[in-house]
């Protein structure tokens, strides 16, 4: 692991203090220096999941890079040390690093969601920023983790987009993070969805107030699962900051 930023501990979960702009730049640093670095974006439901999947905790812990992707998140984190400059989301760094891979020459990778959702995002990113290099893309419904590694490690790809969900994506990239042959891997989520148009985002406005959530459950009522994860992120900070040590 190479931490790049200083963070918090959130119910036992490390998140680092970073913007937009200092996670583009460790991002940069890290693909300079070709080793492979895994990168989570954290929301309230990793922070939930984490409580009671050790492998998953360890995995969020050790990564190179953990942004904030949660306005939950923002909102306690000055109970826990020091307040998170900025949400850093998945669907908005998954842009970003998008921009900084088509001026670079990073060839990028997108993994996951389904069939055909892979492609119609890369195709939109490449209208968006024409001279990105997409290496490959492939679904998230493989049933042979060698074979896609090494279409992965095969495809000159430097960066690696994993759209699986959490915690499927994260365990996915640590099991098999050295022979990917990427600098960069992160798990996006429902980035793609997003990306590829089947999924609108919430206006500008709803996401700067935290509201996100609520256009997510309006447009997907099958979402409640997801959702509902945030009120029991809330209670689990209650407890934990009446009763708790951390």
């Amino acid at each position: 692991m190479t931490q790049v930023m200083a963070s918090i501990s959130l119910l036992g979960v490390r998140i680092d203090n970073v913007t937009m702009d200092g996670a583009l730049s460790a991002i940069e640093r890290f693909n300079e220096s070709g080793a492979p670095h895994i990168i989570v974006t954290a929301d309230a439901s990793a922070i939930v999941v984490a409580q009671s999947d050790e492998e998953f905790r360890r995995i969020v812990n050790e990564a190179d890079l953990v942004t904030p992707d949660s306005a939950g998140i923002l909102l306690v984190s000055g109970w826990y040390g020091s307040r998170l400059k900025e949400k850093v989301s998945g669907v908005d760094l998954t842009v970003e690093i998008a921009c900084i891979a088509a001026e670079k020459g990073y060839p990028i990778f997108l993994l996951g969601a389904a069939p055909g959702v892979a492609e119609l995002a890369a195709e939109n990113l490449k209208k968006r920023f024409p001279e990105l290099n997409v290496a490959g893309t492939h679904h998230g419904f493989f049933e042979n983790d060698e074979e896609m590694v090494r279409a992965v490690a095969e495809s000159g790809a430097k960066v690696l987009f994993v759209a699986m969900g959490i915690p499927k994506q994260e365990k996915w990239i640590a099991r098999n993070l050295d022979r990917l042959n990427v600098a960069v891997a992160v798990g996006v989520g429902g980035t793609f969805d997003v990306l590829s148009g089947r999924v609108n985002r919430a206006p500008e406005w709803m996401r700067k107030h935290g509201l996100e959530w609520a256009h997510r459950l309006a447009s997907n009522p099958r979402k409640i699962g997801k959702v509902m994860t945030l009120p029991k992120f809330l209670w689990l900070v209650i407890v934990d900051r009446m009763f708790g040590s951390r």
